[in-house]
C-alpha cells in the first residue's frame, strides 16, 4: 500500500466515539480515531514495510503512528530514529506502547533506554522503561545482564513514590514484568514489591487501575509461566 492510500483508508475509518475515549486517555488533534483492532488489519495486509513506517510516523497523527509501530522493521531503527520517534510521542498509547515495542528490536534500544529513563520528560523516560520491559520480554534470559536488571530494580524501589505521576505507572510495570520475565529476578522483583506497596498514579478521567506488581508476578507463576518469552513486543 502507498502512503496516500493508507493515510484514505485512516481517515475513513475513524469513529467518533473512538476520538471521545481517547482523548480522555491523552490523545488529541490530529487523529482519526481508527480502533486498534482495524489497525492490525492493515498491518496484515502490508506487513513490514520500514519506508512507510518512516512516513506514517512523521504525520503527527496518532493512528499513523502506531501503525507505524506495527510495521517497522525494528532491526533498522536507529538511535536518531528511535529519539525522533520518542521525542513526538505525545501521549501514552505512543510513549508507553509503540515506540518501547520498536526500541526493543533495535540494536540502539538497550544504550538508548538508559539514557531516557534518566530524562527530566515524563513521556520519554515512561518509554526508557518500557522499552527496558519489553526488551525482557523478547530476549532469552542467558542473553540479558541480568545484574543490570537487578539494579534497575533497586532503583525502582528506592525512587518510585518520588518520581512523576506517569512514570510510576511505567516503573510499577517494569517491576511486575521482570518479576515475569526474569526467571532468576522473579524472587527480587517480589521482594521490591513488598518494599514499594501501594503505588498510586492519577489516571485522570479513566477507568484505568494500577495493577499490583506482586499479584501480576504470582498469576504467572500459578500458571508456570515465569520467564516464558515472546517473539516481539508489539501488540
Amino acid at each position: 500500500m502507498t502512503f496516500d492510500e493508507v493515510m484514505e483508508e485512516l481517515r475513513a475509518n475513524g469513529s467518533e466515539s473512538i476520538k471521545k475515549v481517547l482523548v480522555k486517555h491523552g490523545a488529541r488533534e490530529p487523529f482519526y480515531g481508527v480502533k486498534v483492532e482495524y489497525l492490525k488489519t492493515i498491518e496484515k495486509r502490508v506487513k513490514v514495510d520500514h519506508e512507510l513506517a518512516l512516513q506514517l510516523y512523521a504525520t503527527g497523527v496518532s493512528d499513523a503512528m502506531y501503525l507505524a509501530g506495527l510495521i517497522a522493521d525494528d532491526a533498522r531503527m536507529t538511535e536518531d530514529d528511535l529519539q525522533r520517534w520518542v521525542d513526538a510521542a505525545y501521549w501514552s498509547l505512543l510513549s508507553e506502547s509503540t515506540v518501547p515495542w520498536v526500541a526493543a528490536g533495535s540494536p540502539a534500544g538497550w544504550e538508548i533506554a538508559h539514557k531516557w529513563i534518566n530524562s527530566p520528560v515524563d513521556t520519554i523516560a515512561c518509554a526508557g522503561w518500557r522499552t527496558l520491559s519489553s526488551i525482557a520480554l523478547i530476549t532469552p534470559d542467558d542473553r540479558l545482564d541480568i545484574e543490570a536488571y537487578r539494579s534497575l530494580l533497586t532503583r525502582v524501589k528506592n525512587s518510585i513514590h518520588s518520581s512523576p505521576n506517569r512514570v510510576r505507572a511505567s516503573m510499577n510495570g517494569f517491576v511486575g514484568s521482570i518479576g515475569t520475565c526474569i526467571a532468576p529476578l522473579t524472587e527480587y522483583a517480589l521482594a521490591c514489591s513488598a518494599e514499594i506497596g501501594a503505588v498510586m498514579v492519577d489516571m485522570g478521567d479513566t477507568a484505568c487501575k494500577i495493577p499490583d506488581s506482586a499479584e501480576v508476578i504470582r498469576k504467572v507463576q500459578a500458571k508456570g509461566q515465569i520467564g516464558k518469552k515472546r517473539k516481539t513486543a508489539k501488540c
